[in-house]
């Protein structure tokens, strides 16, 4: 009976993965590039080298601009290739997305207005496997977790006193168009699941995460005894969509994951502060997936300047973040996340 049961368990096995089937490290990277890394002198090169330097397959960009009746597609296509790496591109608007396998259609799921974000959608055909890649810029204004600090979130005005009220930051939270875009993604994603399709979703979401605003860190980082449970992240987590950062990391005590704002040391320090009189450091960058039985999670890091600023000085980090600083320029003002992947292919 064992032996029968065994063997229709296997049968099913290589019924879904096919007898030629092998797993592939896939390597993902979201990167905000601060305006086509045009503020850090030499920024456009740095960020081609560091998607060169750092292996990625698929790269979630924020902060397309395409100047000048320039396409930034078209430009690092060209300038990856120039360096003998291929990459598929197609145009986007304030996000963008590069891959290393063909894009089989791309559209901008939530596209910009008013400067208020956007998310734009690709299915990538990944040696057989089709993957949904998103890729988001998240409504900047009302960022809501200046509030605490004792700064407006949409005019970074010094506030007459910290604003501690859950319902009013909350309620400031909603005034932004973030939720609009994630809820966009969750029901666009689900379908994408429903299709069979796996899902990776990478963005600067100009927000925080639930899993770290907790009792444990309220008096943290001024943020002035809130524990905040962050709209959007939660949203997600209730989709079923996972975090990799946290989902490696979950203790956000040793491991907090700051990704802004990164101490950029070919940038004046007030081109960096935002809230000069606080510490406002924050993980607002992240990688998103739907776990599956093709898609599996195997690591993430940070990848960017060891040092924050803090208060308006540069400090280093001391948490145990596995942050991984790049050897030449960093063309940002935000940190980077790069998680790798198992999937699950034909071969």
């Amino acid at each position: 009976m064992k032996k029968a049961v065994y063997c229709i368990l296997l049968f099913q096995f290589l019924v879904f993965y096919g007898l030629d089937a092998k797993n592939l490290h896939l390597k993902v990277l979201q990167f905000n590039i601060w305006q086509e890394g045009t503020v850090v002198p030499g920024g456009f090169d740095a960020i081609i080298d560091e998607i060169i330097r750092t292996e990625a397959d698929l790269v979630a960009l924020s902060e397309v601009r395409n100047y000048n009746n320039t396409s930034l597609d078209e430009r690092m296509v060209k300038a990856l290739a120039a360096k003998g790496h291929t990459f598929y591109a197609r145009r986007g608007q304030d996000t963008g997305l590069l891959s290393r396998f063909p894009i089989l259609s791309q559209e901008a799921l939530f596209p910009v207005k008013n400067d208020q974000g956007s998310v734009t959608k690709a299915i990538i055909k990944v040696k057989g496997v089709e993957v949904a890649f998103y890729s988001a810029h998240l409504d900047y204004r009302n960022c809501s977790l200046y509030l605490p600090r004792g700064y407006d979130g949409s005019t970074w005005a010094k506030l007459p006193a910290p604003i501690t009220d859950t319902a009013i930051i909350a309620a400031d939270n909603l005034k932004s168009m973030r939720d609009e875009a994630i809820d966009t993604f969750i029901a666009d994603a689900l379908q994408e699941i429903s299709n069979g399709r796996e899902v990776i979703f990478g963005g600067d979401f100009n927000e925080p995460s639930h899993l770290d605003w907790i009792e444990a860190n309220k008096n943290l980082y001024d943020r002035n005894g809130v524990v905040m449970p962050w709209r959007n992240t939660l949203a997600l987590s209730k989709a079923g969509f996972t975090d990799v950062y946290r989902e490696i990391f979950p203790n956000p005590l040793t491991h907090p994951g700051f990704t802004f704002p990164a101490d950029n040391i070919l940038v004046p320090i007030d081109k960096l502060a935002w809230a000069p009189d606080a510490d406002d450091r924050d993980r607002i960058d992240f990688i998103f997936y739907y776990p599956g039985q093709r898609l599996k999670l195997k690591d993430v890091k940070i990848i960017g300047p060891i040092g924050s600023v803090v208060r308006n000085k540069r400090q280093p980090e001391t948490s145990d973040d596995p942050i991984e600083e790049p050897p030449g320029i960093w063309p940002t003002d935000h940190k980077a996340v790069l998680a790798m992947f198992v999937l699950r292919v034909q071969g």
